[in-house]
């Protein structure tokens, strides 16, 4: 049995790389202090290092549902949070309408009509009519979620502010109904890129966790784990000669998601072994930019020949 944190990180390690994710030690604490502490951790890094995988395997780890918030510029409550569903509100209005004599069936005089609607129970704002999002459906969920709240950096300042109450409180004031408290804690994962500072205010409200690109020891097992058809001679070689890539000055670094795809590329393609040509045809798989491609190719029997020793 697995006791106290130690125990409980180890845990981690091996419960996410039973789903194929193989994260360090570093990684497995913080997961671990999020749970612990009720506080959201917010994922900076390079794209494609495993950040929003890591919310797919949390969720997967502590058997809890998956809710997916993609940011983007001009994201707003009412597609994050919760909206009215109008169509709906205006049906009910009609039928109000329709339903009005027998409201005020029996009622004498403006005074004594007044009376009975403030008595009557208008559900115009109530749960009937409200669509709730993300942001929501993770307060209210009865088992708890995981919350990915992806690429935060793409998002405005005032999406930031809008996420201050809901992680620092886990609730949120809604005007028509009042607060809506969360029964169950979620799991709250913020994603970032960098592509913008994030505020202060936002940052005290998580745990820190920054994913750089693997060194070779680790994007080795990550491929072992996710490619275990892949022969380990031709592994070693494919994570050396990324590596050797990762030195130079690019546009876009490949990260791990792109070592992956490259892998099974080269499965596809029946290789065995690096060689030039195989390299120079299947360049566009690790590389996004044409610059990039150039730079890269300039290099390759140097790479090739570092990977092969």
């Amino acid at each position: 049995m697995t006791k106290g944190p130690e125990g409980q990180i180890k845990k981690i390690m091996n419960g996410f790389a039973k789903h194929k994710y193989i994260c360090s030690e570093q990684l497995a604490t913080a997961v671990y202090l999020a749970t612990k502490l009720e506080k959201p951790i917010l994922v900076e890094g390079p794209p494609g290092v495993g950040k929003t995988e890591l919310a797919n395997t949390a969720s997967l780890f502590y058997k809890k549902s998956l809710l997916r918030l993609q940011c983007y510029e001009g994201l707003d409550e009412s597609k994050s949070l919760y909206e009215w569903r109008y169509g709906k509100q205006l049906l009910y209005t009609q039928i109000l309408k329709e339903q009005m004599q027998e409201v005020l069936g029996g009622a004498k005089g403006l005074k004594n009509s007044l009376n009975r609607l403030l008595k009557f129970e208008d559900i115009f704002f109530s749960e009937e009519f409200l669509e709730s999002r993300p942001l929501l459906q993770a307060l209210t969920s009865e088992k708890g979620s995981v919350l990915l709240i992806d690429e935060v950096d793409k998002s405005d300042e005032e999406f930031e502010a809008l996420l201050l109450e809901i992680l620092s409180e886990f609730q949120v004031s809604i005007p028509e109904l009042g607060v809506r408290k969360a029964k169950v804690k979620p799991l709250v994962i913020l994603t970032s890129n960098n592509s913008r500072e994030i505020g202060d205010a936002l940052k005290r409200r998580c745990l820190h966790l920054y994913i750089p690109f693997p060194d070779v020891k680790l994007e080795r097992k990550i491929l072992e784990a996710r490619v275990p058809e892949i022969n380990a001679s031709l592994r070693n070689q494919l994570v050396s000669y990324v590596q050797s890539i990762r030195t130079l000055d690019l546009k876009k670094l490949p990260a791990i998601s792109e070592t992956i795809d490259w892998a099974k590329t080269l499965i596809l393609l029946n290789a065995k072994e690096l060689d030039p040509q195989l390299a120079k045809d299947t360049l566009n798989v690790l590389l996004k930019y044409q610059q990039d491609i150039e730079i890269v190719t300039k290099e390759i029997p140097g790479f090739i020949s570092s990977a092969a020793g």
